[in-house]
């Protein structure tokens, strides 16, 4: 039997950040794949005995690394070159460095940075404490690569970054061969999950508090492929659908080529499930489109469009954009102008083309030069910003039920503001009328839109427009703060055993280790 990792010599139960006890901080750059990674790092390290801090002050510093753009390359050797100094001033510092770009890069890493002590990769997070712990005691840096996954991520153990949101790993890796993207060499061909091992990890999340989870693969709407059933997803949102107590679906992200109408059934159908998509469009130009071997072309992008709103009238549609691809045409550029200004989505994210080493698409010829690909992206994002707006201005004098997050407005502090997002996704910035029950991280409100932007919704609604409803997910809220804050809720979470206000905790909840259901 192998005995679990121990990086820690503090007795178990020790409250986290206690004297003696080491410490860790999970560093995440990238894509919602990685934070999901991220969450299970932390759960191995504090299965491990490690304590969550924040602020700089680590024993153990994990960079969870990308390597789709080439500024996640130099945001991680600026980061480790800052390391370098506190290292040299506190030597028991360990830093390891995981990832996409710690796939890539390998040795690479440590010979730039040689006080880095670990380098793990995407197929063997779990061998993070033992890796650290064998760079302790041999007092040399260990690095470890594997070239296909040894175990399934939702296996390990997770510390969740929200008590009332999860994400759910259905696949890994992908099986397309897009010329710009680096993912497949590095997360391997896609591996996916039996839809029983799914359905089990989100009850366990919804036992937990979650009202709302999103299911993550690279291209989910590939999923069943490798145990023969191409209509597996759209079946495995159906069944979504009938997990009680779980009150909004998500999913990112499909591919066009392969995403078909029984989905768009599902989600039409599952009144769970969103009315909400990402369908990433990377370029309006066929031709372009043929060069970076999306299989799809503008037509079909905007029929599946056309069929979602016909479903959903509704639904806010989002995606992924990349200007000045090798080979772009001001005609190609404009096409992608033209397909935006159709596709109306009320929110894009943008990306100016990055050459990165490996893929086919940095061998291409006609590489463009900066400042053509950056006064295209500028006229973009001028587009787009402004349909966002006339988006957004549609929703003005609508009702939105909004699920209270964590999270603040750039201007919370001054508004006094709450935070949240609508079923399509919107984000929306509301404030509580005098008197009126403030609602907690996992509550639902209902309000009215009274103001819009390009990037977010207002509401600033009278009394009788605003109401709350008390979730489980609240509950669960306030239970992970009263964990945090070493105090005892009320059983209606406001306060201690002794009827004075429970001690507000201004950072994440500190959760316990959770492990994925079997």
């Amino acid at each position: 039997m192998t005995l679990p990792v121990s990086l820690d010599e503090t007795p178990r139960g020790t409250p986290a950040g206690a004297a003696g006890q080491r410490t860790y901080e999970v560093r995440t750059f990238g894509c919602q794949m990685n934070v999901h990674d991220s969450e299970r790092i932390s759960g191995l390290l504090e299965g491990a005995g490690l304590a969550r801090v924040e602020g700089g002050q680590a024993d153990v510093v994990v960079f969870n690394t990308c390597a789709v753009r080439e500024n996640a390359d130099n945001k991680l050797y600026g980061n480790l070159g800052i390391l370098k100094a506190v290292k040299e001033a506190r030597p028991d510092l360990q830093i390891a460095v995981g990832g996409c770009l710690a796939q890539k890069d390998r040795e690479t890493i440590l010979k730039k940075a040689p006080w880095v002590d670990a380098v793990f990769g995407t197929h063997n997070i779990g061998a993070l404490p033992a890796l650290l712990e064998r760079a302790r005691h041999n007092q040399d840096a260990q690095l470890e690569i594997l070239e296909s996954l040894d175990v399934f991520p939702s296996t390990l153990p997770t510390r969740r970054e929200s008590v009332y949101a999860g994400w759910v790993s259905i696949s890994v890796g992908c099986n397309n061969t897009c010329t710009f993207c680096i993912v497949p060499s590095l997360r391997g061909k896609e591996r996916d999950r039996r839809p029983g091992e799914i359905l089990a990890e989100i009850e366990a999340l919804v036992a937990d508090g979650a009202v709302e989870v999103t299911l993550l693969g690279q291209n989910v709407n590939s999923y069943g492929v490798e145990f023969g059933d191409r209509g597996a997803f759209a079946k495995l949102l159906r069944a979504c659908g009938s997990i009680e107590g779980l009150e909004r679906v998500r999913f990112t992200s499909p591919h066009p080529a392969a995403f078909t109408d029984d989905v768009i059934d599902a989600m039409a159908e599952t009144p769970n499930v969103m009315p909400q998509l990402h369908m990433p469009l990377q370029s309006g130009s066929d031709r372009v489109l043929k060069a970076m071997r999306r299989s799809y072309r503008s037509s079909r992008f905007l029929g599946i469009l056309e069929r979602v709103r016909d479903r959903m009238p509704h639904a806010a549609i989002s995606t992924d954009i990349i200007v000045g691809f090798p080979g772009e045409t001001e005609e190609d550029f404009q096409a992608t102008l033209d397909v935006v200004e159709q596709s109306r989505f009320a929110t894009a994210f943008t990306f100016q083309y990055s050459k990165r080493p490996g893929t086919p698409a940095a061998d291409l010829p006609d590489q463009l030069p900066k400042a053509v690909v950056q006064e295209r992206f500028e006229r973009l994002t001028a587009l787009q910003d402004r349909i966002a707006r006339e988006e957004n201005a549609k929703q003005v004098g609508t009702v939105v039920e909004v699920l209270v997050t964590d999270q603040q407005g750039r201007k919370g502090g001054e508004t006094h503001r709450l935070t949240g997002r609508a079923r399509d996704q919107r984000l929306v910035h509301f404030s509580v009328p005098e008197g009126a029950a403030v609602p907690r991280p996992g509550d639902v409100v209902t309000l009215p839109v009274t103001e819009a932007a390009s990037f977010h919704l207002l509401s600033d609604p009278a009394p009788e427009q605003y109401a709350v409803r008390r979730s489980r997910a609240g509950d669960a809220w306030d239970r992970s703060q009263a964990d945090s804050c070493g105090v005892p809720a009320s059983s209606d979470g406001t306060a201690g055993p002794d009827g004075a206000p429970r001690p507000v905790s201004l950072g994440m909840p500190s959760l316990p280790v959770r492990g994925a259901a079997s």
